[in-house]
């Protein structure tokens, strides 16, 4: 008995079929050292004979969609493309974790004796042949859930999308891995005699090799071998046969950094003069399904389409722009052709065509006029009710992008995103957020919906959804007291991707800023934001100029935080970033027509220019004033340049007598004379400046309200600030704010205000600008506005209707 179950034994594995295992298990064991040292590298290398007209070193940078719901059905399209505008991001995940993910197999071997050629091929077991490091984050990482959509879904509402895309969710009838196995046996026996039929043959049966089980024969050093004869044949294939063999590559899902892909790259571009658009097209959807960043076909692509523009029907003219906003480029010379084929289509587009051309646009960064982009999303508002919301969000990341507000279609997301919220994830409504914020569009129907759906997804939420999010709620003035719950826990979802922070330190800071327009001043999360090491950090970024945003935070938290101990910025940073906005602000607002109109009648109304100084008073805030000084009769003083501290004195560092608190200096020099007038009505022995000491008077913190205007006093008068104010003091002291009130000196910043301050249709001020009048006020400024609405009509108006209009807002001020 037992010598009959060990002859068994023995005989299944002398069976020929089976022999294939024991051979790759065999090579598996026997090359697992050397995996090892490739485990670090993370892509598929292959080493091949190489032309000296073929580069062979690709890399993709590679980001999952935000709008994938995680798939494990063989039938089921698993592309997955980050649709964000900006630089994008993946969850990480700790490198000891991403090491004990990575399995590597790399075998070589002499495949004849007539070329010696080494074949070094290290795979990624657990990514299943997907793109290496970050794809294995693609699998790896817990998925939120969002927009149930898929970027391709466009692809079946026409029967002719089949002959230029490839439909990801229609794999062939599976095979058995046995026959695959047999299969591979043949190669070795054809070996030399390979023909290009015969290659494309079996790459082609291999392809239907069910998904689970093509790592293992991606792993075969046969595989390899016959990747290799396709090489070899690479040159004699027809254009039907390279792209069978590329749609094979796709099922077998071979590795997009796989090396031997560049060399079918340059075939191709080669070709593309002799291929038919459909051709094209379908090889450009080939490499965008093996998620591989193939620049040179795509130059060749372009440039073709545009000799055929005439072959270019509804099908094409989407996949086309597929194409484009999957490589993010779009040629100049298309962008007219572009617009012209879109007028001429509009109105065939159906619903998911209409979202997947939005995002091309937006995505490749192609400036359409504003005419056609109006006409598109026109199209967009019939179609809206018949709309995925994937579709949806991607007609106002393309308003976004364009800066243009569409009424119609605003209308119809009121009715529209309240509906949704209830089945989106945090992208999707990220993404709307943005686009409403970016619209300067403050609709509480819209907001409020989203504000209710976050905190159940909070933690969900990536660094960049959570600072996006507080940016955009904060920048369209919502108050916590409207949505208690979403800035709580938009702000732990902030804490809880701290580590997102070393590699994305923009979001941190767009969070922050964001926060402070509504007055939330996290004080852990403001440390970090300052602290040396993330200053270096950020400052060094060569994709992202983050100064301006340093530079704003600092300069928030000495005005707002009086108390503040914390880190601050340099001041060799500080100076070098004030001097690039004031240089801006030279070259671009103090030359608005605005602007030099609203300076010279004030210089006339107060008796000279020498009255009026354009400056930024605050520099942080990113934009000037017109300043005028009022002493305690109403009467103009003169802003001499000498009579001005300095911005960096304003901003200040910590106050040694003070232990902490900020010193706030005046744009006044206070002179004898002036403080004569100041305490011109105070009793004479009410002054003993010989018994006073030192004393600290705190600054209240500003509430905002909801973007008006704020005339708050941010410091009380007392005796003993008016005595301490006599004393003398040496000229580079700062001195404290006078108090705004009857009979003393005052100090305005009249503002000239246009459309881009406010919300959509709207008198609101937007968060920064509401953030800078609450924050002039706490270092002693009255402001007085004057509003685009009222302002602008003027400046056609008669010098002297001018003059009437400004003395009724500069001296109703005094009242």
């Amino acid at each position: 008995m037992y010598a009959r179950v060990l002859y068994q034994h023995g005989a299944r594995f002398c069976h020929p079929s089976l022999a294939i295992y024991r051979e790759v298990f065999w090579e598996q064991h026997r090359h697992r050292t050397v995996a090892g040292r490739n485990e670090e590298e993370g892509r598929d290398v292959l080493l091949l004979p190489q032309r000296a007209d073929c580069n062979v070193d690709y890399t993709l940078q590679y980001n999952p969609s935000s709008y994938q719901y995680p798939q494990h059905d063989s039938g089921t399209s698993l592309s997955r493309v980050e649709v964000e505008e900006e630089t994008d991001q993946t969850t990480l995940i700790p490198p000891f974790r991403q090491q004990s993910n990575h399995y590597s197999v790399s075998s070589s071997r002499h495949l004849s004796s007539s070329k010696n050629t080494l074949l070094d091929l290290a795979f990624n077991r657990n990514s299943g042949g997907k793109k290496a490091g970050n794809a294995s984050q693609y699998q790896t990482e817990t998925l939120t859930p969002d927009i149930k959509g898929n970027p391709r879904a466009f692809q079946r509402c026409r029967p002719e999308y089949a002959a230029i895309s490839l439909d990801l969710s229609q794999r062939p009838p599976p095979i058995q891995s046995k026959q695959a196995f047999l299969l591979l046996h043949k190669v070795t026996i054809l070996k030399g005699s390979m023909e290009p039929s015969n290659v494309t043959d079996f790459l082609c049966k291999l392809g239907h090799l069910h998904h689970d089980q093509t790592p293992l024969v991606r792993g075969d050093t046969r595989f390899i071998m016959l990747l290799r004869y396709a090489v070899e044949n690479l040159q004699y294939f027809t254009h039907t046969q390279l792209l069978e063999v590329l749609q094979s590559f796709v099922w077998l899902g071979l590795p997009s950094t796989h090396s031997m892909l560049g060399l079918y790259e340059t075939e191709l571009a080669l070709r593309a003069g002799e291929m038919t658009v459909h051709q094209l097209l379908l090889a450009a959807d080939l490499w965008r399904s093996l998620r591989r960043s193939v620049p040179q076909y795509l130059e060749r692509l372009f440039h073709c389409i545009s000799l055929n523009l005439k072959q270019v029907g509804v099908p094409e003219l989407v996949q086309l722009l597929y194409i484009m906003g999957e490589g993010r480029w779009c040629p100049k010379e298309l962008v007219n052709p572009i617009e012209q084929l879109l007028i001429k289509y509009v109105e065939m587009l159906e619903p998911e065509e209409i979202g997947v051309v939005c995002l091309g646009l937006f995505k490749s960064q192609t400036s359409l006029s504003v005419g056609v982009v109006n006409r598109l999303v026109d199209k967009a508002v019939s179609a809206v009710k018949d709309m995925s919301d994937f579709a949806l969000v991607n007609v106002l990341k393309l308003l976004r992008f364009s800066y243009l507000d569409h009424r119609a279609w605003l209308e119809a997301m009121e009715q529209e995103v309240p509906c949704r919220t209830p089945g989106m994830g945090v992208q999707g409504l990220m993404h709307i957020a943005l686009a409403c914020s970016a619209l300067h569009y403050r609709n509480d129907h819209i907001l409020l919906a989203i504000a209710e759906r976050l905190p159940l997804l909070a933690s969900h939420c990536r660094s960049k959804d959570s600072g996006k999010l507080l940016w955009a709620f904060g920048t369209l003035g919502v108050q916590p007291s409207q949505c208690p719950s979403l800035y709580p826990s938009l702000l732990e979802a902030l804490r809880q991707r701290e580590t997102e922070f070393q590699r994305y330190p923009e979001h941190l800071l767009t969070g922050l800023l964001g926060l402070a327009f509504v007055c939330i001043f996290p004080e852990d999360l403001l440390v970090l934001a300052l602290s040396p090491e993330f200053v270096s950090l950020a400052t060094i970024s060569k994709q992202l100029d983050l100064k301006k945003d340093l530079f704003t935070l600092d300069g928030t938290v000495a005005l707002e935080f009086p108390h503040w101990t914390g880190p601050r910025l340099s001041r060799q940073l500080k100076e070098e970033v004030e001097e690039m906005l004031w240089n801006f602000a030279q070259s671009d607002v103090c030359k608005k027509d605005e602007v030099l109109e609203a300076e010279s009648v004030l210089g006339e109304l107060l008796g000279g220019e020498e009255f009026v100084k354009k400056r930024m008073i605050i520099p942080h805030t990113r934009s000037i004033d017109l300043e005028v000084h009022l002493d305690s009769t109403g009467k103009p003083v003169v802003l001499a340049t000498s009579n001005l501290t300095s911005s960096l004195e304003r901003s200040t560092s910590s106050s040694k007598c003070s232990a902490g608190w900020e010193r706030i200096s005046t744009g006044v020099t206070l002179t004898e004379d002036l403080m004569a007038q100041l305490t011109n009505n105070k009793k004479s022995k009410e002054l003993k400046p010989a018994n006073l000491t030192p004393q600290r008077f705190p600054f209240r913190r500003m509430e905002p309200d909801e973007g008006g205007r704020l005339f708050s006093i941010g410091v009380e008068l007392s005796d003993g600030l008016v005595e301490s104010l006599t004393k003398p003091s040496s000229s580079s002291s700062a001195s404290r704010d006078l108090p705004l009130l009857k009979g003393a000196p005052v100090k305005l910043a009249i503002q000239v205000s246009n459309r881009n301050h406010y919300c959509y249709r709207s008198q609101q001020l937007l968060g920064l600008h509401t953030m800078k009048r609450r924050q002039l006020e706490l270092v002693g400024y009255r402001v007085v506005e004057l509003p685009h609405w009222e302002w602008f009509p003027l400046l056609r108006r008669s010098r002297a209707e001018k003059l009437a209009y400004l003395h009724c807002k500069v001296f109703s001020r005094l009242e």
